[in-house]
């Protein structure tokens, strides 16, 4: 082509080369076996410019290469990268991956639990280690040239997403940041955001999946394309459609007369029942089976519930189905064991290894966090080698794990979200189907939906076409981000980092359309003013005066209906078994007797435990048999006894012929009575001296005499509405505005009365508190600071700090949890009491749990299992007796022993609580913790 050209085009294009030649991004390009594409070009070139970038892409898309590159960068420059991802899990294969691509001299791990090489060039670590060296100001920090923030849509997690802001937040302005994320349909707003608080930053994104994902509905035993697509329109595949109303139309009705067009029609009927017995959702073999012979696998099949994975590993396997052929089981069982050789013979039984082995070696297994870690880290080698074509996993698999598949299935739409059963949204759906498709070995993905009862394909086809979800921020300042915070900047300019938040810049956004529509309502205003306006004088007033008239009448209405109720109620405690009476409304209108008079019963039980005066609830026989027991509802005027007869001792109310005997005696003794009218006055609003006033200023009023006053009026009551709703909408501006910073003010506040803050200055407590990370930090603050833990031993002190960090999975349903005795079970009532005073602490500084601020009950389900492990106990008894599965109790006792690393490095030193922390965390990670890589 170049011989077409002429010198001057050669020339620059030459030049064109030479130029691209001398740029980082050329020989980076050349460590890759495939060309870049356009997206990735586009955000390595902004970061060798020197700017930050946000890459918004599909999973799957390979958006790392963008992180690579800034490791790349940070090597050729002799400057620090640090990759920061949301799971350790992710670290520990982002750190694999980089080893092999830099070396292990220059890549390093810290997950908390893990620390390798913590000095290399390039670091891994999870956001929670850099949050904490920032606030540090670690020596680590010396020569940092990018972060990459891997994943960093997972900063809308209301637990742990604010992280993310504080990293951003508080980052040098010499550090590039590189942030990778999920397709987001708000990433300009978050890249307006970046490019407030962190300086030039150039957003990216791309809709475009490497490899075409197609979207199926399997029912029976026939796959069905979602959508039919002709020319360029895109349709809901009619088949499906006419399947949907297949199932929800009525069973056919007996036929009466066979002519000839009822022959014909009975003969389409049965071909319909013959379609609709081939539409049902098939078995979870019948899948794997169909997906085998369409050439599917390797598959995912996501299943809501760890129990419903195993369940289908079982089902599988009973079915007898076989994925692998005996080289491919030879392989499998070679790695298994080399893999597990560390984990002693007893516990391979405990764990379930033989039989998770056989699934193994047929291709089949389930992913899910109740496995053990090693069991788990296994599932995802073999499935990337080939070597594991099933695999039933819950939805944590699809937060970034690198373990794409050809297919992916959902047997359901509808998911558990920890309150309710609720549909999956559009994000979680493109997050799960995300997986389907191999870079560089599919052609394309597959996403397979089961057909289920009442399935709605219009709306599957909603979920499968919104690729996108918003990003939402989740930050809070906490009691340990508040103390680091004024420690390094004092008060007035945390408020002002605080401002800056993401949280805060979506707010401000959303005031924004408010004050618009408050401006709107402005304008409406000043009309609705110039038609009431009157020649006689100022409208405004009068109609001011016409109000106050009309709200004093309605307050004395109820005062009156307030007044009748306490007299109602009085009467009612008045009254005596035998007592007659009428009651005036509701269902049991009508004479009655009075068996009792339900004083006693006239107290109640609140949510929140706390007993209410209720008011008698008597319970009577009415004239037509019934015994009920009525309320103050049923007598909204005093009822007063119009007779009295004699119950019978041996009166059963429970008998009908008791009640027939005595209701019959009721009708006979007080047939001749009639009930008492109470007059009702309007004596109050004659007798009150503001009505009085009000209606004699509004006579003498300029505007009472002008024969446009009614119209005058209505447009003032208009001018009246729509002020009442623009200070409403002024409130929800204000309620918005500075709401993070008024947050930081409440928890401020409430660390100054207990001591922790002076002014700008941070106490010994408060340097304390800064060393504690997580949910309950001023609990397990406060325990220090009392001394709740100092004389425990190493396996009472594990049990109290399982309490910080444990968290039942149904706390409505647990049992009461089995405790340790002696000084641990103290020292947990200690903690309980302790929470209790911080809770109606915050309650005072108006810090509410449900904002994500104020602190959680300690969960003491997990004390017994840390206590016995601690002491020693053995695997089979400690998983037997906490009725858990191995990957969990491996999960909780990383986390007991993290949270005992920091009480460790918190506590007060001659003391005996941080050397026992040191014993108890060297006491659990023993067995099957310790040999378990992954937390």
């Amino acid at each position: 082509m170049t011989e077409d050209m002429s010198p001057a085009e050669r020339y620059s294009a030459a030049r064109r080369r030479a130029i691209e030649q001398a740029t980082a991004l050329a020989p980076f390009r050349e460590l890759y076996d495939f060309e870049l594409d356009a997206f990735q070009i586009e955000a390595c070139q902004a970061l060798e410019a020197g700017k930050g970038v946000l890459v918004a892409a599909p999973t799957g898309s390979g958006k790392t290469i963008v992180g690579e590159f800034a490791v790349h960068l940070a090597l050729s420059q002799g400057r620090k990268c640090f990759y920061t991802t949301p799971i350790k899990a992710l670290s520990n294969q982002k750190f694999t991956d980089l080893v092999k691509r830099y070396g292990a001299d220059r890549v390093g791990l810290l997950t908390g639990d893990n620390s390798v090489n913590s000095d290399a060039p390039v670091v891994v670590m999870t956001t929670e280690v850099l949050r904490n060296m920032l606030y540090a100001g670690s020596q680590a920090l010396n020569g940092l040239g990018y972060v990459v923030m891997d994943e960093v849509h997972y900063l809308s997690d209301r637990f742990r997403g604010a992280v993310w802001e504080e990293v951003i937040i508080h980052l040098p302005d010499s550090v590039t940041l590189v942030s990778l994320s999920a397709t987001v349909s708000n990433a300009e707003e978050f890249g307006d955001w970046l490019d407030t608080v962190r300086g030039d930053t150039r957003v990216i994104v791309s809709e475009h999946r490497p490899v075409p994902l197609w979207q199926h509905v399997l029912a029976g035993r026939r796959l069905h394309d979602l959508f039919e697509e002709t020319g360029e329109k895109r349709e809901v595949n009619p088949d499906l459609l006419r399947m949907a109303r297949m199932e929800n139309s009525r069973p056919w009705a007996r036929e009466r007369h066979r002519t000839g067009r009822d022959r014909r029609r009975a003969a389409e009927r049965e071909r319909d029942r013959r379609q609709r017995a081939r539409v049902y959702t098939p078995s979870r073999p019948e899948v794997i089976d169909r997906l085998d012979a369409e050439g599917l696998l390797p598959a995912i099949t996501f299943i809501f519930s760890r129990a419903g994975c195993e369940a289908a590993v079982q089902q599988c396997l009973h079915a007898g189905l076989r994925l692998n052929d005996a080289s491919a089981r030879s392989h499998v069982r070679e790695i298994v064991e080399r893999r597990t050789a560390a984990i002693p013979e007893e516990d391979l039984h405990v764990l379930g290894y033989f039989e998770w082995l056989e699934g193994l070696e047929r291709g089949i297994a389930a992913h899910h966090a109740g496995m053990l870690p090693t069991f788990k880290e296994i599932v995802e080698e073999l499935f990337v080698r080939g070597l594991v074509k099933a695999v039933f996993a819950t939805e944590t698999l699809a937060l970034g794990i690198n373990m794409p598949a050809r297919s992916v299935v959902l047997e359901k739409l509808v998911k558990w979200n920890g309150e309710q059963h609720a549909d999956i949204t559009p994000g979680e759906y493109t997050q799960l189907t995300g997986r389907a498709g191999r870079r560089g070995i599919d052609v394309e993905g597959h996403a397979v939906v089961l057909w289920q009862r009442g399935m709605d394909p219009g709306a599957l086809a909603g979920l499968a076409g919104a690729r996108t979800y918003p990003l939402r921020s989740s930050f809070k300042p906490s009691y340990n981000m508040a103390v680091n915070l004024v420690s390094q900047f004092g008060r007035h300019r945390s408020r002002e980092l605080l401002e800056t938040s993401f949280a805060q810049f979506q707010a401000d956004r959303a005031v924004v359309g408010i004050s618009r529509q408050v401006q709107r309502n402005e304008t409406g205003l000043a009309g609705y003013r110039e038609a009431m306006t009157c020649h006689l004088g100022d409208f405004e007033e009068y109609s001011r005066l016409r109000r106050q008239l009309k709200d004093r009448e309605t307050e004395l209405a109820r005062q009156g209906v307030a007044q009748r109720r306490a007299a109602a109620a009085a009467a009612l405690e008045q009254l005596r078994p035998g007592d007659i009476i009428h009651v005036p409304t509701g269902k049991f209108a009508g004479l009655a007797l009075v068996l009792d008079p339900g004083v006693a019963a006239a107290r109640g039980t609140g949510r929140r435990g706390i007993e209410y005066q209720e008011g008698p609830r008597p319970l009577v026989l009415t004239s037509e048999r019934q015994v009920k027991r009525l309320g103050s509802m049923d007598f909204p005027e005093p009822v007063e006894p119009l007779d009295r007869m004699r119950i019978p001792k041996s009166f059963n109310h429970r008998s009908p012929q008791s009640r027939r005997d005595l209701a019959a005696a009721l009708r006979t003794k007080a047939g001749h009575h009639e009930p008492r009218r109470h007059r009702r006055t309007r004596a109050a609003a004659a007798d009150d001296a503001e009505i009085a006033r009000l209606r004699a200023a509004i006579r003498a009023h300029p505007c009472h005499g002008c024969d446009e006053r009614e119209d005058h009026a209505r447009w003032a009551e208009r001018y009246h509405r729509l002020k009442r709703d623009t200070r409403q909408l002024e409130r929800r501006i204000e309620g918005r505005t500075n709401t993070i910073a008024r947050t930081f003010d409440q928890v401020s506040a409430l660390l100054t009365e207990l001591g922790y803050l002076r002014g700008d200055e941070v106490t010994a407590d408060g340097r304390r508190l800064a060393r504690l990370y997580g949910e309950l930090d001023l609990l397990a603050s406060e325990c220090l600071r009392d001394g709740v833990w100092e004389g425990l031993g190493p396996a009472d002190l594990a049990a109290c700090a399982s309490a910080l960090v444990y968290e039942a999975r149904n706390a409505d349903d647990a049992p009461a949890p089995e405790l340790p005795g002696g000084r641990a079970r103290q020292a947990l009532g200690d903690m309980v009491r302790i929470w209790g005073r911080l809770d109606a602490l915050e309650e005072e500084h108006r810090i509410s749990q449900a904002t994500g601020v104020g602190q959680r009950e300690p969960d003491l389900g997990f004390a017994w299992p840390a206590y016995r492990w601690a002491q020693g106990d053995g695997l089979d008894t400690v998983l037997r007796d906490a009725d858990m599965p191995a990957g969990d109790f491996v999960r909780w006792c990383k986390q007991v022993i993290d949270v005992l690393g920091q009480i460790a490095a918190a506590a007060p030193e001659g003391g005996t609580v941080a050397k026992n922390a040191r014993r108890a965390v060297d006491k659990l990670l023993r067995g099957v913790v310790a040999y378990s890589s992954v937390g």
